[in-house]
């Protein structure tokens, strides 16, 4: 394969700005539109390499300008000059010295590492059993990009190979993050997570019901969310009982020291067991991302 030019690697990293929720500028408002400040990474987390964009050999046309949603909400608008391959992002200034290198997936011409995903060095510790690949998927119940692919997620669920267990960690960046995690932790604990995931996304997604009080008043967002509760068919004690158990506490502390670790700054970010990193931009395209994630667990499998 020829080695891409300089402004190929260029070209293409544009092409990967595809639409996700980050955590950059971020505000603390608990509407879809916003997120927060994340905390600093532990020491593990200081080891892992940031996520690399590359070209590949034939770089696509770049339109003139790219949408990106930021964690907070607040749209970024990246321009090119198509012709001089300047770009009006200084994150993307690394992009132009970066390799690429051919993996041993089932496809190498497919997936490429540096590029489709990165290797985690040192591989992170898991939390399933021998033979298994964990996955972890790392989302926000208000984020958009979110909430498009999940219909996907919930397929592939159906379908993914028994060695695979998947987890969702919701990201907690800021404390309307937090709040509408512990829903997640609380639901979880009920045994009505599976029946109530997808019901969460629409009630913010579809209905315009953030589920947290905009001022981020705690006692008031667990008013909101016992009252979604009680719409699903939960009683409020039993709810209010959950929402304060020690099980969630711990969730909630397990799932904010994995985003740290793995220094998530967007979602929605796959994990494959410790040692390997993706999202849809890498993987270029919503239809791509569950195919990469399924092909990173076969080749931890196998090994």
């Amino acid at each position: 394969m020829r080695t891409a030019t300089r402004s190929g690697a260029l070209l293409l990293a544009l092409t990967l700005l595809l639409a996700a929720c980050g955590k950059q500028d971020a505000t603390d408002s608990g509407t879809p539109a916003a997120s927060a400040q994340a905390g600093d990474a532990t020491s593990a987390a200081n080891t892992l390499p940031p996520k690399a964009a590359a070209a590949t050999e034939k770089a696509p046309a770049v339109p003139a300008a790219i949408k990106r949603i930021n964690e907070d909400g607040s749209e970024t608008v990246e321009t090119a000059a198509a012709d001089s391959g300047v770009v009006h992002n200084a994150m993307l200034a690394a992009v132009a010295g970066t390799a690429v290198a051919a993996t041993s997936l089932s496809a190498p011409s497919l997936w490429q590492e540096g590029v489709n995903y990165t290797r985690l060095v040192p591989a992170q510790p898991t939390s399933v059993p021998p033979g298994q690949v964990e996955v972890l998927e790392f989302f926000w119940y208000a984020c958009p990009h979110c909430y498009a692919l999940d219909p996907l997620v919930e397929s592939w669920k159906k379908t993914k190979p028994a060695y695979i267990t998947f987890i969702r960690v919701p990201v907690m960046w800021n404390e309307s993050h937090r709040s509408l995690a512990r829903l997640f932790y609380t639901l979880e604990s009920l045994g009505k997570l599976e029946a109530l995931h997808t019901a969460i996304f629409k009630e913010i997604q579809v209905n315009n019901n953030p589920l947290v009080d905009p001022g981020n008043n705690d006692a008031a967002t667990e008013r909101i969310q016992t009252t979604f509760a009680k719409s699903q068919g939960i009683s409020p004690e039993a709810f209010k009982t959950a929402y304060h158990s020690f099980a969630v506490e711990t969730a909630l502390q397990r799932a904010d020291q994995l985003t740290q670790r793995y220094r998530v700054d967007g979602v929605p970010t796959f994990v494959v067991n410790g040692k390997f990193i993706a999202d849809v931009a890498t993987a270029q395209g919503e239809d791509r991302i569950l195919p990469l994630v399924s092909d990173l667990a076969a080749l931890e499998h196998r090994h």
